[in-house]
């Protein structure tokens, strides 16, 4: 049990050096040409994600009937990453099916699996923060599902900042109102909406047949799963 700690740890302190690391010149020519793929997706993709997006946040805000998942409580870290690594490849396995059925069917389909994977993933993040033993009925821990998801998705440019209020979490999370209702969730889905990557978000649209809808939504629940697991870890281990 002390070697997995540590192991996890050690993982856990990598991953975090990798979120506030600079954009490297990799990471910036990447950028220009996800830019540059982005100018050609029509106007009609462009809007179908921003509308996704802004009823993603403000269901995952809102929707406290969604958190079906009670916070597991007394239990090891290592028991709790047993279970997180399962949902993992279960979900992994369904996102990759659910891509390869409509990848083929071009951008009309593509738009119409958007939001079928952001429920997914949304509903991911939930059990896994569950299985950490949050419990999602604070508001401010399904703020904390939308930074996780974020920190996944978003350019190397902006991670870093969005990093910093993850690892600031207990300060930040203070910060927020203690009423859900004086939430400026608004705000919150503009800002969120810019931090997103659009480029990455638009691989989400399998335009181009089903095998890539597949490997790309299978390499999707990868990362987050490694972001979730680690930003829960780095909870974990901050907690006094």
């Amino acid at each position: 049990m002390e070697e997995y700690l540590k192991k996890a740890r050690h993982e856990m302190e990598f991953w975090q050096h990798k979120m506030l690391e600079e954009p490297s010149f990799f990471d910036r020519a990447a950028k220009r040409v996800q830019d540059k793929i982005n100018k050609v997706i029509p106007e009609k993709v462009h809007q179908g994600i921003t509308a996704a997006i802004r009823e993603m946040v403000r269901l995952v805000l809102f929707g406290s009937e969604l958190t079906t998942a009670e916070p597991k409580k007394d239990a090891s870290l290592f028991l709790r990453e047993a279970f997180v690594k399962q949902r993992i490849e279960f979900y992994k396995k369904t996102a990759a099916t659910e891509g390869a059925i409509i990848g083929s069917g071009g951008i009309l389909a593509g738009l119409a699996e958007f939001p079928i994977l952001l429920a997914i993933k949304i509903k991911f993040l939930y059990e896994v923060a569950a299985l950490y033993g949050h419990d999602l009925k604070d508001y401010k821990e399904r703020v904390y599902v939308l930074y996780i998801f974020q920190l996944t998705f978003s350019s190397q440019q902006e991670r870093k900042k969005i990093a910093q209020k993850v690892f600031d979490w207990e300060n930040v999370s203070a910060g927020l109102p203690d009423d859900i209702k004086e939430f400026d969730w608004r705000i919150f889905q503009q800002q969120y909406r810019d931090y997103m990557d659009l480029a990455k978000m638009a691989q989400l649209i399998p335009v181009i047949g089903a095998a890539v809808g597949a490997v790309v939504n299978y390499r999707l629940l990868t990362g987050l799963g490694e972001t979730a697991m680690n930003a829960y870890r780095f909870r974990h281990f901050s907690s006094p």
